[in-house]
């Protein structure tokens, strides 16, 4: 089982080098400064002003949405390599994974029995 909970990590980590949670956080943080300028301008200003920074609004969200899109793509492709490091590891295994499975079966089931 250590080897599924490494390569799991593994994939974790390689996942979160390419999209870091602080560069969709600053992404999301630009889209919300320019939404908010967006509104100001649109409070005051003229035709033009509102143009351009409905321009930028419009691409910070383009960039956003591929950012997450990227991202997501990237955790279902780590998630069915677990997935086949998993099946693996119990197909060479088998009597490991029912052990580890009737573990499982009797902690859940004492933990339902107190209740």
């Amino acid at each position: 089982m250590n080897t599924i909970a490494l390569a799991a990590e593994k994939s974790m980590r390689k996942l979160s080098d390419e999209i870091t949670k602080d560069q969709l956080t600053a992404d999301f943080k630009v889209v919300v400064a320019d939404a908010e300028a967006l509104l100001k301008a649109t409070a005051n200003q003229s035709g033009e002003k509102i143009a351009e920074v409905r321009v930028r609004v419009e691409e910070s969200l383009r960039v956003v949405k591929a950012r997450m899109a990227e991202a997501q793509e990237a955790l279902v492709a780590k998630t069915k390599e677990a997935a086949k490091v998993a099946d693996v590891y119990v197909h060479e295994n088998p009597w490991n994974a029912v052990g580890v499975a009737a573990a499982v079966g009797l902690v859940i089931g004492w933990l339902l029995g107190r209740r």
